[in-house]
């Protein structure tokens, strides 16, 4: 592994280096490993049993520690990470797809970045300025970038994820306000992670290398202490240069810890902490040449000695669940965490090099309290869940002071990395973001027979808003804002087989202006929109006026759960209106700054998906979203009747995997994106600027070698194809997918 120490200034930012990952590495491996190990009598004893019982069939299956997944479907889950989805996967009336570790695992994919955008009805964005630390996702064309949540709590802020410590991936789609809180217009992602268990003792120890000095290094081992406790550790040490980027890189550490006690039968209490560090080297790839409309596809690597991406995570989890009785559980979950993001990132639009750059901290407090009642009432199964959550969430945004911050590229040059040679100082901050939410939520779940369900649900968000942002012209002006947000759903199913339902699907979401916490008074990326050319107290005025945005879904679907539950296929049609959008516009009377509740567009289209085992061999994880998107309403007449930008309006993605022989297992995958228009979030497509199509292949390979020791080997991106992920609103720069690469894990459980 690299040295970083030189790219950033020391006053703000810890230096990582190899020694670092592998003393935590060697820590936790060392704390599992020298727990007490089983007794050989013990092994001995089964052995005689099993030897008598000649009855019993062993089967050689792994045990997976995962308690949402199905039985020897590595692929599909059968429940949500989110206990107030009452219902299997199968039976609950909303599109939710679900990524296992198994099936990150194949792919070869550890960013939730890269997860993400493999799946239809997801693309990527670039954030205000590039925002190069935002991993900034768009969900059915709707900005989701604030909807990310962990074991069901947003996570604030803007920053780099990874799973190594993931059990399972959920996205859900369309407005989920009643679950997620304000926001969740387009839907929400769900990262579920990994807990200890006093189920089994487990250890894998995987170690990786491949092309582009590739190596990742992780180990997920869980301990039965006693009885009533057990611990979970899992680490990660890894490094990479970006293929056909050279020198941008990507360099990550991480470590989780999870410890459960269950001192009776009724309760359980777990405490986690989780730690992780991105310190990479970005590059910002291509540009788009405005005069012929393509991407130039021939840009060296500008990437500066300067330039860097940090992120540093910390957070503290404490779950408790108690049940009080056969219908009554209650669960409460408290967290504690804190993000270091900062970037400096170079550009290249065509004759010079432009920097873009930013910091953001991040501090946040959350409690959930969760109330699940199962009741007979006249005659009919009714699942109550009772929710109350508070959260204090802090996010404070500022710049680097850079010089020079352009350079003119003269095509002389032969060392492209020292070409700027800047000076890079922090800055104070330019936006002080806090807002505190008490919420309450009810839902209830109804069996009216063995064949018709009702559900339905609804949330009350009370917020205190208050986000200070320094304007160049008027200073620093606050922004206050104390209001509710009402949300709901509702909806009915109707199993027509045993195995298959029909369900119809209403819901809502809504935002309040300068709901994002990035972007301060950028109206045009979620940050606050007012007049300009006003003073300090008409924009507060104008502000503390506006109304929320609005989110109305319909959905009628379909799902059956196949081949005694090992095959899930869905179906879905759905159609979502957003009304008083906030708009960037210009020519209106509120200029390029933005307008107040002056949109309205809408979203239509299809999904469909297949999740599970074909055969006995074969298993798949399918999925195609086939959308549409039209602006009703703009304060810009021309804008009504266009589409909107970061929308393709088809994607896909296929994944194989087949078992030739119990040892040898072979797969691949297919990524289509068809082509969308640059701009800023839920705006008109800016039709000159265009995304290419893309189609991405991947091949995997596992191999048994034997009951402790497997190989794996992934090609990723097998046709070395070029392309592009997003585009900047003004085309200065496009963010390029990874080229061809091949890598080579072994994995060894003990």
């Amino acid at each position: 592994m690299k040295s970083n120490s030189a790219k950033f200034p020391h006053s703000f930012r810890k230096p990582l280096n190899s020694t670092t990952g592998m003393t935590r590495i060697a820590l936790g491996i060392s704390t599992v490993m020298l727990m007490p190990m089983p007794s050989f009598a013990a092994d001995d004893a089964a052995q005689r049993n099993e030897a008598e019982m000649q009855a019993v069939q062993v089967v050689d299956t792994a045990i997976d520690p995962n308690p949402n997944a199905e039985p020897d479907v590595p692929y599909k889950a059968r429940t949500s990470g989110d206990k107030r989805h009452v219902k299997p996967l199968a039976e609950t009336p909303q599109t939710i797809t679900v990524l296992t570790a198994k099936q990150l695992e194949d792919t070869g994919r550890t960013d939730l970045r890269d997860v993400l955008q493999a799946q239809p009805g997801i693309t990527l964005g670039t954030g205000e300025n590039g925002n190069a630390f935002g991993d900034r996702y768009i969900i059915r064309g709707q900005e989701a970038r604030s909807d990310v949540f962990v074991d069901g709590l947003r996570d604030p802020g803007m920053t780099v994820r990874e799973s190594f410590a993931t059990e399972q991936v959920e996205i859900t789609k369309g407005p989920s306000s009643t679950f997620a809180g304000r926001g969740a217009t387009g839907g929400a992602v769900n990262s579920v992670t990994k807990q200890a268990t006093t189920d089994l003792d487990f250890a894998k120890l995987s170690g990786g290398i491949g092309t582009d000095e590739y190596h990742r290094l992780t180990f997920d081992g869980n301990r039965v202490l006693t009885d009533t406790m057990a611990i979970r550790v899992n680490v990660l040490d890894a490094y990479q240069k970006v293929p056909d980027r050279d020198p941008a890189d990507r360099d990550r550490s991480g470590a989780a810890i999870s410890f459960l006690w269950k001192p009776t039968d009724q309760f359980n209490l777990t405490a986690d902490y989780y730690h992780a560090e991105a310190n990479d080297s970005p590059d910002l790839g291509a540009y788009i040449n405005r005069t012929t409309r393509k991407v130039v596809d021939d840009v060296p690597v500008y990437l500066q000695d300067e330039d860097f991406l940090t992120s540093t995570i910390d957070t503290y989890t404490l779950r408790a669940s108690y049940q009080a009785s056969t219908d009554l559980r209650i669960e409460n979950l408290t967290r504690y965490g804190t993000t270091k993001n900062g970037y400096l990132a170079t550009g290249y639009n065509g004759t010079r090099l432009s920097t873009h750059q930013g910091w953001q901290d991040v501090e946040y407090f959350a409690n959930s309290l969760n109330m699940y009642l199962d009741q007979q009432i006249a005659g009919m199964k009714h699942q109550f869940v009772f929710g109350v959550e508070y959260s204090d969430h802090s996010v404070k945004n500022g710049t680097y002071t850079t010089t020079p911050t352009t350079y003119t590229v003269t095509g002389s040059e032969t060392d492209w990395q020292s070409l700027m040679n800047r000076r890079v100082v922090k800055g104070a901050e330019d936006s002080d973001w806090n807002v505190r939410t008490v919420s309450l939520s009810a839902m209830d779940t109804v069996d009216l027979t063995d064949k018709w369900t009702v559900f339905g649900g609804l949330r009350y968000d009370r917020f205190d808003y208050n986000n200070t942002v320094v304007d160049r012209t008027l200073g620093p002006i606050e922004y206050e804002l104390e209001d509710g947000l009402w949300n709901g759903h509702i909806g009915l199913s109707y199993k027509f087989l045993p195995y298959a339902n029909v369900y119809f699907n209403y819901s809502t979401s809504s935002d309040f202006n300068g709901g994002e916490s990035d972007v301060g008074a950028s109206c045009g990326y979620g940050g606050i929109c007012v007049p300009s050319g006003t003073t300090t107290e008409e924009r507060r005025n104008m502000f503390a006026n506006s109304k929320p945005e609005l989110s109305q879904n319909f959905e009628l679907g379909t799902k059956w759960d196949l081949m005694d539950r090992k095959l899930l296929a869905t179906a879905a049609v759905f159609r979502t209106v957003k009304s008083d959008v906030m708009e960037n516009t210009t020519g209106n009377a509120y200029s390029a700054t933005g307008s107040i509740n002056t949109g309205k567009y809408r979203i239509q289209g299809v999904e469909l998906g297949l999740t599970g085992k074909l055969t006995d061999k074969l298993t798949t994880q399918f999925g195609v979203a086939v959308m549409s998107s039209k602006i009703l309403e703009s304060a810009t007449a021309a804008n009504v009747g266009e589409g909107l930008s970061n929308f393709p309006e088809k994607t896909a993605s296929l994944l194989l995997s087949y078992a030739l022989t119990p040892k040898f297992t072979f797969g691949g995958g297919v990524t289509y994106s068809s082509e969308k228009y640059s701009g800023e979030p839920e705006s008109v497509a800016a039709t000159s600027l265009e995304v290419p199509e893309y189609t991405v292949y991947d091949l995997f390979a596992n191999y048994k070698v034997s009951k402790q020791l497997s190989a794996r080997v992934n090609i990723g991106n097998v046709t070395d194809e070029k392309y592009y992920t997003a585009v900047y609103r003004s085309g200065s720069f496009a963010y390029m997918g990874d080229r061809r690469n091949v890598r080579l894990t072994l994995d060894y459980s003990f």
